[in-house]
């Protein structure tokens, strides 16, 4: 038997005006999606715990079967994991994001014009950050390059109770001041931010891409705090050995730090111009290869609802089914049969270009066990119908077995 879990994230959205009142779910052409649909178990699942931030650090590991009210620390150390980077039990890390602050306000008074510094490369964001280091690193702080926008910072003997830290994707087009860390406890990282301007707004980097029409990255924004964490690990929890694809370093972190097998994939950039194929390619032979479970992430639709992007919403769902969906089904037919879980891991609805905590729709197909029912199409809608609520969304992973 083998088990596979295709999580969209951020795919559940409410209707949009852009897309005639229709969810993008709703929107797209995804005919293996809405092939299992009336054979499968279908309903809603809370996937971010009462009281919890719906990150996709919290929905990730509540779909891979963890009670995050027992083993969450934050975001950051997650990333951590998949950098190398070795956290002690005095260690805080924190995401440190590349983005760009409009230039010519007090620094309170600027706008956060984009949380990903235009797409900006790895090689290109491993300079700057280079350059972070140099500032202000080698001592109570060290910067390390991650991918693209997302990097770490590890405050040796720091602290992780900082107050209101706001997660840069969800001010895109606001003025900072409001959202800044202002608890007295992040004073030295407040300092680090604003300082980190004058660092990066000339550094040959952002001239050329400025050159270029791209835009700058032109700020540090530090957040996501959290201490070293400690899963159980996956195939001694589950009794079943798993393989992680992805290409963002917090859905790596998680599965290096459960034991499980991290797939690299050439081309995985995390938005709607990933290598779909390189990672249902990567999937495959992991099963091929010996391993009971696949996890399959795919960041695409949560990168386009954070950027308002009705249309390109609609069409990563279109390209996880095409491209990914239709042709594993194929070759998990024939390994003989298999359990297949679509869902995302939460909402991230275009109307807010950020996340939410709802529930979220859930396909989970058994080939030797096919159920009957009525729904004809995979979106929110249909998983509300069928009547089926998973509250507690670390459970949904146990039905995965059965």
């Amino acid at each position: 038997m083998k088990y596979v879990v295709l999580l969209c994230d951020g795919m559940a959205d409410t209707p949009c005006p852009a897309l005639g009142g229709m969810t993008p779910m709703e929107k797209a052409h995804k005919p293996a999606m809405d092939s299992l649909v009336s054979h499968a178990e279908i309903g809603l699942v809370r996937t971010v715990q009462e009281g919890m931030s719906p990150g996709s650090d919290v929905a990730n590991l509540t779909v891979m079967g963890y009670d995050t009210r027992q083993c969450y620390t934050g975001r950051s150390p997650l990333e951590a994991a998949n950098i190398g980077i070795e956290l002690s039990d005095e260690d805080v890390a924190l995401r440190c994001n590349l983005v760009t602050l409009s230039e010519d306000e007090p620094y309170e008074e600027k706008t956060l014009l984009d949380y990903c510094a235009g797409d900006i490369s790895t090689e290109e964001a491993d300079q700057l950050i280079r350059a972070v280091q140099q500032a202000f690193g080698g001592g109570e702080f060290d910067f390390y390059t991650g991918t693209a926008y997302r990097h770490c910072l590890v405050w040796h003997g720091g602290k992780s109770e900082l107050g209101k830290v706001t997660p840069p994707h969800d001010i895109t087009g606001r003025v900072i001041g409001f959202y800044l860390p202002h608890d007295p406890a992040a004073a030295s990282l407040l300092d680090m931010m604003k300082k980190s301007m004058e660092i990066l707004q000339d550094h040959p980097v952002n001239q050329e891409r400025m050159r270029r029409g791209q835009a700058p990255a032109n700020a540090i924004w530090l957040w996501g705090q959290g201490r070293r964490p400690r899963l159980e690990n996956f195939a001694a929890r589950t009794g079943r050995t798993g393989a992680v694809i992805s290409a963002v370093d917090l859905i790596k972190g998680i599965g290096r730090l459960a034991g499980m097998q991290v797939c690299e994939v050439p081309g995985a950039t995390g938005y709607i111009d990933t290598n779909f194929e390189g990672k249902r390619e990567a999937a495959v032979q992991a099963l091929r290869s010996g391993c009971d479970f696949a996890y399959i992430h795919v960041e695409a639709p949560d990168e386009c609802g954070h950027r308002g992007e009705a249309e390109n919403k609609v069409l990563a769902i279109e390209e996880i089914d095409r491209r990914i969906l239709a042709p594993l089904l194929e070759e998990l037919k024939g390994m003989g049969d298999f359990h297949l879980l679509i869902l995302p891991d939460h909402p991230t609805p275009l109307a807010i270009r950020t996340h939410s905590s709802d529930p979220v729709p859930y396909l989970l197909f058994r080939s030797e066990k096919p159920e009957k029912n009525d729904a004809i199409t995979f979106t929110e809608a249909s998983g509300k119908a069928a009547g089926r609520y998973v509250e507690e969304g670390y459970t949904l992973i146990d039905r995965l077995w059965k």
